[in-house]
């Protein structure tokens, strides 16, 4: 919304503050600033003159004129100019020798076409007023000569435009700006809208309303006898330019410039293109209607129609129809002001691709009570700038409505702000947006002031509340909005315009103190505690979309009975390529890296957390739509749970290329399957729960080097390193590895227990164990595990070898075994009992025997 600062004080008296002051203070009430503009301030030594002889010049490619014009000095300035719209004896404006115009033009005394130019002849364009124009600006015969320009059109000016947000309709008018604009300084505010039409005598033309729903309030005014060669006065051109939109015609440019003042749209029907009575209706099946816009539309049946005997004649609230519109003929004119549904002209707007300035204010909301008098403000100028004649007739037609009023208790604002407001100060702020405030609560059959506050549908219910409000020792208050105010319809839109009013800028920063007994559950609590020690451990944590497609599955080398392949479709999904939730974090994970990897980074280690999507073998393939005027029932309930997917939380990582970097400290070490069985083991150690790894042939994973991860009996996740074929299909560094486990499957029982230290030495034994080159590590250490007891502190493999010195088929794995007590200092005899009961249960279960015995 562009708002000309002299058109704003025409309705509140301004103190002598700047625009960037004026902005600031509608910015603080809501109203946020876009930018300023300066208009006219550059211009100088622009005046009156008069053309006193022409003489026109041949021999060019174009009209040329050499004018003596009079501009209040002894001589007359000699003036070469192009332009033909002009005759001896018109009033122009002259920018004489050393003239600046808009943009910087400075004007000069030069000789062209063979003659003395000592200035130039302004247009409206070359003077800013608009964008372009056929010829020169022609002035008032009784102009006096010789006098400033700017100051005479009023060409000085700024422009705040303001963005407005789809809550404040009202503010998409001086009015509505003006309005806050006096609230903000504590000025008094002149409502333009406040004028007294004539008792109508009779109707101005039939009409009615056809759908209640579309419209609640349908008027018409009627012209007669207007001259459609009459121009719209320069003042309301330069008004209307300035608020950006362009001057057409006298009769459309008057209705712009009310919809400008006022907020209300209004629409020119040309009174001898209608046939019988008006109708506002819905658009029936089949009907086309050609707009302004020389494009023939097929409406939709929920369109707001104005009709005829003829049938369609305009959009309502959004485009008139070509047929009816005014034309350089047009005597007689007819007046339409209406209050139109919101959500129907938004739809409407929406549908057909067609915002115009009336959708934009109708869809947020247009004051209910506005018809009458902007009608009677648009007949007016009509009458008074293009010599018709106003026809005494009124046609009103409009349906009851309730009115709105709101039961809040007088503290409800302060309660929302977190700061104390007195009840005189909520009523006071209340009052100042136009709201009828009554003390108590108000029956519903009581009148509401003065019958300025019908604004929507619906009236607050007084008993139970009034017994509520009672109870909890409430004061209340009844509000009664504004018709100009549609959006307050709830106790928490009134707390918001106190607060607004009051200024955002008094509410103290101070964070709201936790409830007693909030705070993470303990799966969020592992949750953040497995990402810290992946990131301590070198993971990088990406957040992938959790959508995939068919091609993802594929390359994963899934079988085509695996159950990831089981996946949620999308109705509406954002890539046709990935119309699948993910059953496994693993693809995402995959072309990350890929990118990473594509952009220079070639060691990379990533984590995710996330959840995936299961849906089960029987689920239905969508869940049912519900009604929404009702609450679901319990089997409805239970319908749309069986339909979703089961959502388990994972973790997965990925990692490719040197896991430790290589630097001058020597050379590092490249990912392996090791590394990511161990970012397992890391995962697991913050859920205080020990993994059981065995060897295991699962995809995407590489058969020979793949580990299923058991936690117990239970079957949690798996890691080592990726397929070759994956590798291939992805893109992949040679050597991936990853690992994917179920997180909902480690939840803790309970808090997490810091384990207990004892402050007793610590015994080692070392072993070597020949064992069976088929029998796993996992097998070795958790026989090793039960056959030292509740000594045993901690199990660590560190060397494996094979060769002739352990037989052909063998290999040998030496264990550190760390033994400590928590109540004394262990003795020789017992560590070594203990290492001999590992060594009894490892060679009993696995033919393990000790080395060099």
């Amino acid at each position: 919304m562009k708002v000309p600062l002299s058109w704003l004080r025409e309705y509140v008296d301004l103190p002598a503050v700047t625009a960037q002051e004026v902005a600031d203070k509608l910015t603080s009430a809501g109203l946020k600033l876009e930018a300023i503009a300066s208009y006219g301030h550059e211009i100088k030594n622009v005046v009156v003159g008069q053309v006193v002889v022409i003489e026109e010049l041949s021999g060019f490619k174009k009209p040329i004129r050499h004018c003596l014009v009079e501009v209040g000095e002894a001589a007359p300035r000699e003036i070469v100019c192009g332009a033909t719209n002009f005759a001896e004896g018109d009033v122009v404006p002259v920018a004489l020798p050393g003239a600046v115009l808009p943009g910087g033009f400075e004007i000069g005394s030069r000789k062209t076409y063979g003659r003395q130019s000592d200035g130039m002849i302004c247009s409206e364009a070359e003077l800013g007023i608009a964008e372009s124009s056929p010829g020169i600006l022609l002035l008032p015969q009784d102009t006096p000569l010789g006098t400033d320009v700017v100051e005479l059109l009023g060409l000085r000016d700024e422009v705040l435009e303001l963005e407005i947000t789809p809550d404040c309709g009202y503010a998409l008018s001086i009015r509505g700006v003006a309005r806050e604009a006096a609230i903000a300084f504590g000025v008094p505010f002149r409502d333009p809208a406040a004028i007294e039409p004539p008792a109508a005598q009779g109707g101005a033309h039939p009409a009615s309303i056809g759908d209640p729903t579309a419209c609640d309030r349908f008027v018409l005014r009627s012209v007669t006898g207007f001259d459609p060669a009459a121009e719209s006065p320069l003042w309301m051109r330069v008004r209307l330019a300035r608020a950006g939109m362009r001057p057409v015609s006298l009769a459309v440019d008057v209705t712009n410039y009310v919809m400008l003042e006022l907020g209300q749209p209004l629409h020119a029907f040309d009174r001898s293109r209608l046939s019988g009575e008006i109708v506002v209706r819905r658009a029936r099946p089949g009907e086309t209607l050609e707009t302004l816009d020389h494009v023939t539309r097929k409406l939709h049946e929920e369109d707001i129609l104005i009709t005829d005997d003829t049938g369609p004649i305009s959009m309502a609230g959004t485009m008139g129809g070509l047929h009816t519109e005014i034309s350089d003929s047009s005597t007689d004119i007819v007046i339409e002001a209406a209050h139109f549904s919101a959500t129907g002209i938004a739809r409407e707007s929406r549908r057909h691709d067609l915002v115009s300035e009336a959708s934009k204010r109708f869809e947020r909301g247009v004051d209910r009570e506005l018809p009458l008098a902007a009608s009677w403000r648009a007949v007016q100028l009509l009458v008074e700038l293009g010599s018709g004649t106003a026809d005494p007739g009124v046609t009103h037609a409009e349906v009851d409505v309730a009115p709105v009023r709101i039961v809040m208790p007088s503290g409800h604002p302060g309660g929302v702000a977190g700061v104390p407001y007195t009840r005189e100060t909520v009523i006071r702020r209340l009052e100042q947006i136009g709201c009828v405030v009554a003390e108590g609560v108000v029956a519903e059959d009581a009148v509401s002031g003065d019958g300025q506050g019908v604004a929507a549908t619906g009236v607050v219910s007084s008993g139970d509340l009034r017994d509520k409000l009672a109870v909890r020792g409430d004061d209340p208050l009844t509000v009664t909005p504004p018709s100009w105010r549609p959006d307050l319809t709830d106790p928490n839109d009134l707390a918001e315009e106190v607060i607004r009013l009051e200024g955002y800028e008094h509410l103290p920063s101070v964070l709201p103190a936790a409830p007693a007994g909030a705070g993470l559950t303990e799966e969020q609590r592992l949750r953040r505690r497995v990402g810290r020690a992946l990131a301590y451990s070198g993971y990088v944590e990406v957040l992938c979309y959790p959508f995939i497609g068919v091609r993802d599955l594929d390359n994963l080398q899934l079988p085509t009975q695996d159950a990831r392949r089981r996946a949620t479709r999308l109705v509406n999904p954002l890539s046709e390529d990935e119309p699948l939730m993910r059953t496994t974090l693993l693809p995402g994970l995959l072309k990350t890296l890929v990118r990473n990897v594509g952009r220079g980074f070639g060691d990379v280690a990533l984590f995710e957390t996330g959840l995936v999507y299961r849906p089960e073998p029987d689920a239905p393939a969508t869940a049912p739509v519900l009604p929404v005027d009702r609450m679901p029932t319990a089997e409805e309930l239970a319908l749309i749970q069986t339909a979703l997917p089961r959502q388990p939380v994972r973790v997965a990582v990925v990692l490719a290329g040197e896991f430790e970097r290589s630097g001058w400290w020597g050379e590092g070490r490249q990912a392996s399957w090791a590394d990511a069985v161990e970012a397992a083991r890391v995962v697991a150690r913050e859920a205080g729960i020990e993994l059981d790894v065995r060897a295991d042939r699962h995809e995407p994973w590489h058969p020979g080097r793949c580990a299923a991860l058991y936690a117990g009996d239970v079957l949690v996740g798996h890691a080592g390193e990726l397929h070759p074929r994956v590798v291939e299909a992805y893109g992949l560094p040679p050597r991936t590895a990853a690992m994917e486990l179920e997180l909902s499957l480690l939840s803790p029982q309970g808090p997490v227990q810091a384990p207990a230290v004892s402050a007793y030495p610590v015994a080692t034994q070392d072993v070597a164990l020949i064992v069976p080159v088929t029998v796993t590590v996992a097998e070795v250490e958790a026989a090793l595990r039960e056959g030292a007891g509740e000594l045993l502190e901690s199990v660590r493999l560190f060397d494996v070898y094979t060769g002739e010195q352990v037989g052909e088929g063998h290999k040998s794995l030496a264990y550190s075994l760390r033994f400590r007590a928590p109540d004394r200092t262990l003795t020789v005899e017992e560590t070594t009992a203990a290492r001999d009961a590992a060594v009894a249960l490892a060679g009993e279960r696995t033919g393990a025997q000790l080395r060099g015995a």
